[in-house]
């Protein structure tokens, strides 16, 4: 009899452990059951919502999670952050690497099945960050000036509360993966994850590791980077590129004298006027023009230009505003004034990103993704500016070293024909860390084709170029980006 009795209790402890587990599970409440503009069965499952990160100021942060098509169970889960800072993470839903391809119309656009879609083979949590962005807001209006500390902590607070709300993907491989000036938010976000498994931080993420897509990382080597670019890509003379040389001695992120200036003012003229994006894409000029205030910068005006990316589904131009590199003169948890903000403002064409703005900002759409009112969250917009960021972190070398150096993968790729942050900055930095090479400079293939170029080092870091991508790689290369993308999650060979 007390068997009997023992196993029952044991059986109901069994049974009353699963029951709230389940309790626990996937909200039936964050459940994206159908898209405007999509019609048919959504291809995996679907959920979306706000975590909030701070309860005293009301700082929410809106997510959409994607579940994969393959196995969810199973699948690595990744964050994915576009950059800026201050553009939102539907950047890479609508125009990268979704599960739609979207599709101007007169009226709401049409959502089409994404062959490449990253949610083939992961699941995929896609994060505006900081709040302010997207669909991300706070009910105190302070929060919005911000920096990149922050905006880490914030986004580790996020995942945290993020896993206790969906605690059955807890034991898949996780990683961060983002792209541009995310280059700061993944390797600082992955850094605050180790710092939280080495306290003892709950609930306990299976984190292996982080991708950066032609993503800033240190002012020395992005800034060094244009006139390398520029030469090798034929962009400039070998005459000015000997004199720019020569007058800058190589230090072409901080002019030593007015010689220096003068010759990389003449860089700046001749490719002015191409698109940074994607050099061998058209550049749109237009009359619509936005605001966004940076601290000051460096930066070549060059670099402010904004381009086109013409696809066979969507059409827009993109803005990313605030390029690299910041040069802040602020300590980390210093809030600057609103007139030490206001300081610098430059203005940026080619603003046009109708299709994700027109379906975002379209009452409907928010009601069927769990985003708040235009009313509550304010209006969508790819890049805002209503968010005022300050870069005190510094150079992201030593925390790539860190990561590495403790075991945590790092894949680090490049569209070989950006501009913006040109692969040239990215294999030079990669390369610094002097670590071992164990996969020597050798072409990567998709199809039998020569997709790209890839070098492997110790401690599990890979630099690894897309041979004609521009600067959003799965937007202008999709397939060969899922190959890649799907190659090193599983740790196989690219």
């Amino acid at each position: 009899m007390n068997k009997i009795t023992n196993s029952f209790h044991l059986i109901f402890s069994i049974c009353l452990s699963c029951t709230i587990f389940f309790a626990h599970s996937a909200p039936e409440n964050a459940i994206v059951s159908q898209l405007p503009g999509f019609d048919g069965a959504l291809p995996s499952k679907h959920y979306a919502g706000y975590v909030t990160v701070d309860e005293n100021h009301g700082r929410k942060l809106y997510y959409y999670y994607v579940l994969s098509e393959r196995n969810p169970s199973e699948d690595p889960v990744v964050l994915w952050l576009n950059g800026g800072p201050g553009c939102s993470s539907f950047d890479g839903f609508v125009y990268e690497h979704g599960p739609f391809n979207f599709e101007k119309t007169e009226d709401l656009p049409k959502l089409h099945l994404n062959p490449y879609t990253w949610t083939k083979v992961s699941n995929v949590i896609y994060l505006d960050s900081p709040a302010g962005v997207g669909m991300s807001y706070s009910e105190n209006k302070t929060d919005y000036i911000t920096w990149d500390a922050k905006t880490a902590l914030d986004s580790h607070k996020f995942l945290l509360e993020w896993f206790k709300i969906y605690p059955e993907y807890l034991s898949n491989p996780f990683f961060i993966a983002g792209e541009s000036y995310a280059g700061v938010y993944v390797p600082m976000l992955s850094y605050e994850v180790v710092k939280g498994l080495d306290a003892g931080d709950e609930p306990t993420l299976n984190f292996k590791g982080y991708m950066v897509g032609n993503g800033v990382a240190d002012e020395v080597f992005d800034g060094n980077a244009l006139v390398p670019f520029a030469h090798g890509m034929g962009l400039i003379s070998d005459e000015l590129y000997e004199d720019v040389t020569t007058a800058c001695q190589g230090n072409y992120s901080n002019p030593v004298d007015d010689d220096c200036e003068s010759k990389l003012s003449k860089v700046d003229q001749l490719v002015d006027g191409i698109n940074i994006y994607d050099i061998l894409e058209p550049c749109y000029h237009g009359d619509n023009s936005s605001i966004v205030r940076l601290e000051k910068s460096n930066l070549p005006a060059s670099f402010r230009k904004l381009g086109e990316t013409e696809r066979p589904l969507p059409v827009r131009t993109r803005m990313f505003g605030r390029a690299w590199p910041f040069r802040a003169t602020v300590k980390a948890g210093y809030v600057p004034s609103w007139p030490e903000l206001l300081n610098a403002a430059v203005t940026v064409p080619c603003t046009d990103d109708e299709v994700a703005t027109v379906w975002l900002n379209d009452e409907a759409v928010r009601k069927a993704i769990h985003a708040d009112p235009i009313s509550v969250a304010g209006d969508w917009a790819l890049c805002t500016d209503r968010v005022k960021y300050y870069h005190e972190a510094g150079s992201m070398i030593p925390y790539h070293k860190n990561l590495t150096a403790r075991g945590y993968r790092a894949l680090i790729f490049s569209g070989d024909h950006d501009m913006c942050v040109p692969f040239t900055g990215s294999e030079a930095w990669t390369r610094s860390l002097g670590y071992k090479v164990v996969d020597e400079w050798r072409q990567w293939l998709v199809d039998g084709q020569v997709s790209g170029f890839i070098q492997g080092y110790d401690n599990n870091l890979t630099f690894l170029t897309i041979k004609g991508a521009g600067h959003t790689v799965p937007e202008y290369k999709p397939k060969e980006a899922l190959a890649f993308y799907d190659r090193w999650l599983e740790g196989e060979k690219i």
